[in-house]
């Protein structure tokens, strides 16, 4: 008996020693030490690779690629029993969160950690941690570490956003010297734009969890919803001149957010410090990092009952070495500690709690399916606009919510639009959101109308509610209601009948505004509708599409409309005639033609990247139209006769070129002025925009004014006195001009600002304005909250034979305001025809 105990020693411990040296450390296969050089994404892939090659006690998934087409990985880190069951534990997990109701019996299931690196491409450090993290949990000589398999299945994606990364990466190794130069006034410390922290169409992908608008975020969404892990760790870097932070996390935690979720944020946190202490490093918590805002990296999991984290790194602009403002020299390598410290120390936390996690993970979505938050137990969306009732569902769909549609009854219910309680009628494809099922934090959060803020210093934007962001009229009820399952019936289009004289199809979406560039891009004449019409009893509003079979090719004229309504998933009317039943003929000059634009999209440096970011891949991605990008500093080189269009995005432009840009609208061009590039046309030769002047009596700055006594401790509460961080506001729609066309008679913006201009004269017109008491929800301060009145917010100048646009606010914002592509795209489109 003991020879066969000691042979079987021999073994395990010869098994052992043969696997220390066939998995090589990060260091042993890039071939320098870790944290010496930036290693290239190529490399960090080569070397996950290879570890599950040889290693048994791993899984290595592409869950998806970038835009620059770079995989997007995730290393699943188990012990010998459990990497040989990982569906069984990822279908015992959905189990657990209410999402499946087969229950594969999992004896001794672990609980799941999830370690998310590198989501914005200028803070690496993270990439380089998660190699040597990697290494740490399969070293058996690591007998930290080992242990925590028995209980713990750990997740590692080393790269969310692997384009932003190589952006960094590449411009750091062209500018870098044979040796680094920690002095911060170094070039190596100072990107170009647009810097590497975004993706591809520079986005920033920790604000898009919830929104998925991004291929990347979609990916990783999805994959996450597959697991839901009980633990999410997001790695950042911040300010180089910044300790490290780490959980529990600062104020406004949203009221959703449960005890546990504190509770075990601060027993991670502790653990965090107990490595710290031990080596001397400085940390904080509970500080700038709140858990309010639904699509970053860790409220995105708390929302989907994780404990959700965020740790945070000194190291933006560091590079390889930088002194910092107490004369310390913080590294790479320094960089990558800490992060490995955090990294580990998590994993063993969970560890230690396995079965706490496990057991209020389950009570979490218990409770959500019993007893769902909220003051609403449904929602009821009404569906006055099909194809953003659509977009909506999909969105939802992706979150893993579960909806329905109404049945015939009435109901009383909180009307999001009047803020008041009224009867609302539930007409059978309206969708219905019962609030009683697994995902009801994430759904309460995303659809209150007014989420409660405890304390107004926070980090993004304060209300997101989606109704609003999608133009939907919605009603909260405390009522309980059954949605029908039944899904809306979709119309299809009939056959196109022989010689149609022409075709109808509707605007009001952003699918509208993607049929119209693709029939432009076939080079299709079309029109469009400057009155509503009615044809046989239906009715069309202004902007309605109008393609007529004179002037395009007749022979392939229906194959090619029929086609891209197809491919737009468009309903068209055939019309046998042009003659109208009530309105203006096909004929009419009403009917105004529609130019394709030429459009040019100003970039490069003084330009907001992410604003710029956004109309790029509108352009590109969501119509699908030719767009031109021109760096600003190249404009005295361009030939604006090539372009009819021209869209500043917000941007601090160096001398803006307004008397040219002015001469070229005179002569037919439409300039579209985003954000602050308004403010500086004001007061410019032929740009009819003007500030509102503070017409109050000026403050009593005297010394004996006793309102000039602060306390200094009170001084980040006082700064946001004039804070707008994110609000949403009603506009005042004028839908009857080209820019509001297809838009009810108000529109809900996110205003990020107090920032409204004053009227325009008898040259403008004052398409969406604000008025007193147009506030909605969100956090806006007192003296910003006085001056966001009577005001203009959307408008259109006529210059000339040309037109200018301003938008003050951002009808684009981060992709997730869905209402506001059909404003955008009638200031490319609709104005100025």
């Amino acid at each position: 008996m003991l020879k066969k105990l000691y042979l079987s020693f021999i073994l395990l411990t010869f098994a052992a020693l043969s696997f220390a040296q066939q998995i090589q450390s990060p260091s042993e296969f890039l071939g320098y030490k870790l944290g010496s050089q930036f290693t290239p994404h190529s490399r960090i892939v080569e070397y996950f690779r290879y570890v599950a090659e040889v290693s048994k006690n791993v899984k290595l998934m592409q869950y998806g690629s970038s835009n620059e087409g770079r995989p997007l990985l995730a290393m699943f880190i188990a012990s010998d029993d459990n990497i040989t069951r990982l569906d069984e534990i990822r279908q015992h997990n959905l189990w657990l969160a209410g999402q499946s109701e087969t229950n594969p019996t999992v004896k001794n299931a672990p609980v799941i950690v999830w370690l998310s690196y590198n989501v914005h491409g200028n803070e690496p450090s993270s990439s380089e941690a998660a190699m040597q993290a990697l290494f740490d949990m399969l070293d058996p000589s690591n007998t930290r570490t080992k242990p925590w398999l028995n209980n713990t299945l750990v997740v590692i994606d080393p790269c969310l956003n692997p384009d932003g990364r190589e952006r960094y990466v590449n411009f750091y190794r062209s500018v870098a010297g044979a040796v680094p130069d920690a002095d911060p006034a170094a070039r190596e410390h100072s990107e170009p734009w647009p810097g590497g922290r975004i993706n591809h169409y520079y986005y920033d992908l920790n604000r898009d969890w919830a929104w998925q608008t991004q291929k990347e975020t979609k990916a990783r969404v999805a994959l996450f919803n597959q697991w839901l892990p009980e633990v999410h760790v997001d790695f950042h870097e911040q300010g180089y001149n910044s300790p490290y932070y780490f959980a529990p996390a600062a104020e406004p935690f949203h009221h959703d957010i449960t005890a546990w979720q504190r509770e075990f944020q601060t027993i991670i946190g502790k653990n965090n410090a107990k490595y710290f202490d031990k080596n001397g490093w400085l940390y904080y918590t509970r500080e700038v990092y709140d858990l309010l805002y639904p699509s970053y990296g860790d409220t995105y999991p708390i929302y989907n009952g994780s404990i959700g984290m965020t740790y945070e790194q000194g190291g933006i602009g560091a590079g390889l070495a930088i002194t910092m403002g107490s004369g310390d020299t913080l590294t790479l390598a320094k960089r990558i500690a800490h992060h490995l410290s955090n990294s580990l120390s998590t994993i063993e936390t969970a560890s230690l709690n396995a079965d706490k996690a496990l057991d209020e993970f389950k009570k979490y979505f218990d409770n959500s399916r019993a007893n769902p938050p909220g003051d609403y137990k449904t929602y009821v969306i009404k569906n006055d606009n099909a194809d953003n009732i659509s977009l909506l569902g999909h969105l939802l769909k992706r979150n893993g919510i579960k909806y329905g549609f109404g049945v015939k009854t009435k109901a009383i219910g909180y009307n999001y639009i009047s803020g008041k309680d009224e009867e609302v009628a539930i007409e059978a494809n309206d969708m219905v959101v019962s609030a009683y099922q697994s995902k009801a934090v994430l759904l309460n959060v995303l659809l209150e109308p007014k989420t409660m803020i405890a304390d107004s210093d926070t980090y993004d934007i304060t209300a997101w509610s989606l109704p609003y962001a999608y133009g939907l009229k919605a009603y909260g009820l405390k009522e309980t209601l059954k949605p029908e399952p039944n899904k809306v019936t979709v119309q299809l289009s009939p056959p196109p009948p022989l010689n149609a004289y022409a075709y109808v199809s509707t605007w009001g979406s952003i699918y509208d505004v993607k049929f119209l560039a693709e029939l432009l891009r076939k080079n299709i004449k079309v029109r469009s509708s400057e009155k509503p019409f009615e044809l046989n009893g239906k009715k069309f509003t202004a902007g309605s599409l109008i393609i007529t079979r004179e002037g395009n090719n007749n022979r392939t004229f229906d194959t090619v409309v029929q086609k891209a309504a197809t491919d737009c998933e468009r309903v068209l009317t055939p019309l046998s005639s042009g003659f109208i039943d009530k309105g203006a003929d096909i004929g009419s000059h009403s009917m105004r033609f529609i130019h394709p634009p030429r459009v040019m999209l100003v970039t490069g440096d003084g330009v907001s990247a992410e604003a710029m970011g956004e109309i790029w891949y509108f352009f590109e991605k969501e119509i699908e139209y030719p767009v031109t990008l021109v760096r600003y500093r190249d404009l005295n080189r361009v030939r604006w006769s090539d372009f009819d269009v021209a869209i500043f995005p917000d941007g601090n432009y160096d001398d803006l070129p307004a008397d040219r840009l002015q001469g070229w609208v005179r002569d037919g061009g439409k300039l579209i002025a985003m954000e602050s590039t308004i403010p500086q046309l004001v007061d410019k030769k032929g740009f009819s925009i003007k500030n509102i002047k503070d017409d109050k009596a000026k403050e009593d700055t005297s010394k004996n004014n006793p309102g000039l006594i602060k306390l200094y401790a009170d001084r980040d509460h006082e700064s946001i006195r004039s804070n707008v961080p994110g609000a949403i506001y009603k506009v005042d729609m004028d839908n009857s001009h080209p820019l509001g066309f297809g838009l009810s008679k108000y529109y809900f913006t996110l205003k990020l600002n107090d920032v409204l201009y004053n009227y325009l004269g008898d040259d403008g017109w004052n398409v969406g304005t604000v008025k007193k008491n147009a506030y909605v929800a969100g956090f806006v301060g007192q003296k910003a909250k006085q001056k966001i009145k009577d005001g203009l917010l959307f408008g259109v100048q006529s210059l000339g034979r040309g037109s200018v646009v301003y938008l003050v606010d951002d009808p684009l914002f981060r992709s997730f305001w869905q209402n506001g592509k059909l404003l955008f795209g009638n200031a490319v489109f609709m104005v100025g025809q």
